[in-house]
């Protein structure tokens, strides 16, 4: 059975409070009370949907009692009445919180239609809530998974930087998650509720992309035979994402530059112009920096591009994130799937860490993603996995870089950890960092491992 809308009366006058109760109990489930500090007694012990509650009592007034009531979760939505009904008192109580405001004696009607209103509006803000804590799982800090210290830097970055204005340059190879720091940046931001607007640049052609941008009017060019709204304009209150700026030509580069300063900019074929507000995100996987040396990449906009940057790191210089990001992938494509999750053997999780990932994030979530759909049982072994992998790791060999994979998950693991000492040559601070564990993690694995002298240069005996 459907559960009815709760309202809560409150007024100090007994007839107008079950008058009231009389005209709604038929379509809500009603409550009653004749004072603030009764009305507060059924806040605490029950949610209720709509506050209806007099201006006028002693002791505590209506305003005060929504102000209290809206402090609570979840928070009621609040109709105000009374008998004294001013323009000064309808904007203090809708200033104050307030969905409405209606003068006694109550119009039943009028106060019907406001009720159903304000229940649609509460709706429609719970569900809006919802949506943005699935967007914030999604697309916040909850996807970009890894305890890596390299990851942890990105993220302590991106919280800090995303509730400025500061244009950000995201770098990394190709499939090292780009756009979901870019996305996490604009949901952590005060234009959370505004549009995330994506272009990748390199997918269009420059004659194309400046119409994609800036827009173009009627009769511009041949085939332009509407006014065409562009991505700066659609991105106005939100955040613009330009995924790999670095291909973008010279002429394009100028009127990027512009808009940045000037926050305006013109449709291609128009003369209006037009301010926008617009936080820009900026992605590359090329050197911009040695772009700019051999002037293929404006310095102007470099600098302009460069306030913030971001370095995402390859898997292969993170692989202690691996068995984290296949967890992380493995119950979300099982869930997809309408699958149970199903447990990866140690052989497979061996040969996933050894392989070098020259797609990044990207290809494991791809493989994953495989290995789900195709699986018959519930265990995932070395068969499961893709053939390139297979092999690779099999041409690599136990003893060759991030090997290892015919050799059990501990025997691995201390030769993991044994190569890093020695490619650090002992020097336990910069081993950790390249494993991507910690350093107290460390220091327990080495002495479970009997590894207190990898890769510490003995010192020769003083002569004489």
């Amino acid at each position: 059975m459907k559960r009815l809308p709760v309202i809560l009366i409150v007024d100090d006058e007994k007839n107008t409070r079950e008058g009231l109760a009389r005209a709604l109990q038929h379509r809500y489930d009603v409550r009653l009370a004749d004072s603030g500090a009764a009305a507060l007694r059924v806040l605490e012990s029950e949610p209720v949907d709509l506050l209806l509650s007099d201006v006028r009592m002693p002791e505590m007034d209506g305003l005060t009692l929504m102000k209290r009531a809206l402090a609570r979760v979840p928070q009621p939505v609040c109709v105000l009445l009374t008998a004294y009904g001013t323009v000064d008192a309808a904007v203090e109580a809708t200033k104050a919180g307030a969905y409405d405001y209606l003068e006694k004696p109550v119009n039943l009607d009028r106060l019907e239609t406001v009720i159903q209103r304000a229940l649609a509006s509460r709706a429609m803000e719970s569900e809006n809530r919802r949506l943005r804590e699935q967007l914030d799982r999604r697309f916040g800090l909850e996807s970009i998974v890894g305890q890596s210290p390299e990851i942890q830097e990105v993220l302590d970055t991106i919280r800090q930087v995303a509730p400025s204005r500061a244009t950000v340059l995201i770098e990394g190879e190709s499939g090292t998650g780009k756009e979901l720091v870019a996305r996490a940046l604009h949901q952590l931001s005060p234009r959370a509720l505004g549009p995330f607007i994506a272009v990748h640049c390199a997918a269009l052609a420059p004659t194309l992309l400046e119409s994609e941008l800036f827009g173009h009017e009627r009769g511009a060019f041949t085939g332009a035979v509407d006014r065409h709204m562009g991505r700066f304009e659609a991105a106005d209150g939100g955040t613009l994402f330009l995924d790999e700026i670095g291909e973008i030509d010279l002429s394009m580069q100028v009127k990027i530059l512009r808009v940045i300063e000037e926050r305006r900019f013109e449709r291609v074929g128009g003369r209006e112009t037009l301010d926008v507000d617009v936080r820009l995100v900026a992605a590359t996987n090329r050197d911009l920096r040695r772009m700019v040396e051999e002037r293929r990449f404006r310095e102007d906009l470099y600098f302009r591009l460069n306030v913030v940057t971001i370095t995402l790191p390859p898997l292969r210089a993170r692989p202690g994130d691996i068995p984290l990001l296949v967890d992380h992938f493995l119950k979300e494509y099982a869930a997809e799937n309408g699958r149970s999750v199903p447990v990866l053997t140690p052989d497979a999780m061996d040969a996933l860490t050894a392989y070098s990932w020259p797609g990044n994030v990207r290809e494991l979530r791809n493989v994953v993603e495989r290995m789900i759909v195709l699986s018959r049982g519930e265990r995932l072994t070395v068969r499961d996995l893709p053939s390139v992998i297979r092999e690779r790791v099999r041409e690599r060999g136990a003893d060759g870089p991030g090997g290892g994979a015919g050799l059990s998950l501990e025997e691995n693991e201390r030769r993991i950890i044994r190569r890093a000492l020695e490619a650090t040559g002992g020097n336990r601070v910069r081993a950790a960092r390249e494993l991507g564990i910690s350093r107290r993690t460390l220091h327990r694995k080495i002495a479970a491992y009997g590894l207190s002298d990898a890769g510490r240069t003995a010192v020769p005996p003083s002569a004489g």
